[in-house]
């Protein structure tokens, strides 16, 4: 995976996290794609219009352990742990972006609860 590509999925999944977006309707809109879905950290369903109301949790969350893997020419996914020192959690977090109408937009997302040591590497966290 080239370089570039990988810190530029780094920076938009990081935009994501952030409370200016999160909360910026104009800014989630340009960030999800109109066909967006997520399985969330809470088990439900989400789809881009449930997220343009504004008011998504704009929590204290660091990104680690980043990956990324080119699916197609257009097509990437993006895997990850985010540490939630607000709710004291860890997540396992998995993104495909597609490139649409000249830009990355997130398409699918999933956070899963966890109680794997972000700190350890994914190959040494089984039991």
């Amino acid at each position: 995976m080239e370089k570039a590509m990988k810190e530029q999925m780094r920076e938009l999944e990081e935009r994501h996290l952030r409370p200016d977006v999160r909360t910026s309707v104009e800014k989630l809109d340009e960030l999800l794609a109109d066909d967006f879905l997520e399985f969330g950290s809470s088990g439900y369903p989400i789809r881009k219009e449930d997220c343009m109301t504004g008011d998504l949790d704009v929590d204290d969350l660091s990104l680690l352990n980043f990956e990324v893997r080119l699916l197609g020419p257009d097509i990437v996914l993006t895997t990850y742990i985010i540490r939630n020192r607000t709710k004291d959690r860890n997540t396992l977090r998995s993104s495909i972006w597609k490139h649409m109408d000249g830009r990355w937009q997130l398409y699918f997302h999933q956070g899963t609860v966890t109680p794997l040591d972000p700190s350890i590497p994914a190959s040494h966290s089984r039991p």
